[in-house]
């Protein structure tokens, strides 16, 4: 598995994603944003990231703009986890995609948010051909999730 992660820098850690994070737990989604919460793999408690949900085709995804992170390590031990805004709460499972099923959804998720995200893909933007798209795949983690009843 590839160790590629690009750690936040201080403005995101202390002021940007507490903020996105703050107004979602409060029901102000910010370009589509919520609260991923998590179990984490070695203690079971709930770790919670704002995250901004991909629906391609009527489908559900998550990407991992930042690599392999630390949530992305628990959602593949916990096999899912819960969606949050407000006082809603979607319980979904979550399967990991293969990366030669990545291309389309990588180009999806930079057409919306290249803006806030473009720096982490090394210079591929959302034009780029599905080889360059493919060459990345493995650095990105992308989730398919089910709603759970």
């Amino acid at each position: 598995m590839p160790a590629h992660v690009i750690k936040p820098g201080r403005i995101t850690v202390r002021l940007l994603n507490p903020s996105v994070a703050w107004l979602t737990r409060r029901g102000i989604s910010v370009w589509g944003s919520r609260v991923l919460a998590v179990r984490g793999r070695k203690t079971g408690t709930w770790r919670t990231t704002p995250v901004n949900p991909l629906t391609v085709d009527g489908q559900r995804y998550l990407v991992a703009p930042r690599g392999h992170v630390q949530w992305t390590h628990n959602m593949r031990a916990a096999g899912g986890g819960e969606l949050r805004l407000g006082g809603q709460t979607e319980r979904f499972t979550a399967v990991e995609v293969p990366d030669e099923e990545k291309p389309e959804l990588l180009r999806a998720y930079l057409r919306r948010w290249k803006a806030e995200v473009g720096a982490f893909f090394g210079g591929v933007g959302p034009d780029a051909t599905d080889d360059a798209l493919r060459a990345i795949a493995a650095n990105h983690p992308v989730f398919r999730i089910t709603l759970r009843p």
